[in-house]
């Protein structure tokens, strides 16, 4: 499938306001949101559910973790990129984000919990062991949190489905250094 990456200006007349909000928040449209912008109502989920993500008691490092893990499980290159791109700015070490991008949890063992179950969440639809909840609770993730793993699943599942939907969302400038596959 093939679609546009809109602007602000090329954008449906109901997409418009939703792309001058993430413009707003982040200093840009990243051309994940760009694309979306054709169909106005998808825009507005992944809006909804960006800002819920973000505004989570997760904190930022596991988030992205959990948005790693999804992209790799799903094949969603512009998610990877994405999440690492993020990771890098978190301080998070070369080699572990090579881990990460080749399949494998991190060292850390609270972030390999977290990568583990949100892993778990996209291959198995849901259906996780109970060993990858122990794991994530032992790891200090309360069950709120562990629910917001489920939220950043969702929203790094959507992402994942629309660059496989287009075969690839090309990755904007910012996210090329961390481009994989």
């Amino acid at each position: 499938m093939e679609l546009t990456i809109h602007t602000t200006e090329s954008a449906p007349a109901e997409s418009k306001p939703i792309l001058d909000g993430i413009a707003s928040d982040l200093g840009l449209v990243p051309n994940m949101a760009a694309t979306i912008a054709t169909s106005p109502a998808l825009l507005s989920a992944f809006d909804g559910l960006r800002r819920a993500v973000q505004s989570a008691e997760l904190d930022a490092t596991s988030r992205e973790v959990a948005g790693v893990a999804v992209g790799v499980a799903v094949d969603n290159h512009y998610g990877v990129a994405f999440h690492s791109t993020v990771l890098g700015t978190l301080g998070v070490e070369e080699a572990e984000l090579e881990r990460m991008r080749a399949g494998r949890p991190p060292a850390d063992g609270r972030l390999a919990a977290v990568y583990d179950l949100a892993r778990q969440i996209v291959l198995s639809r849901g259906k996780v062991d109970d060993d990858a909840i122990a794991r994530a609770q032992q790891a200090g993730y309360s069950s709120s949190e562990i629910l917001e793993v489920v939220a950043e699943c969702t929203f790094a599942g959507l992402v994942g489905v629309v660059d496989n939907l287009v075969d690839r969302v090309k990755l904007d400038e910012f996210l090329t250094p961390r481009a994989w596959g």
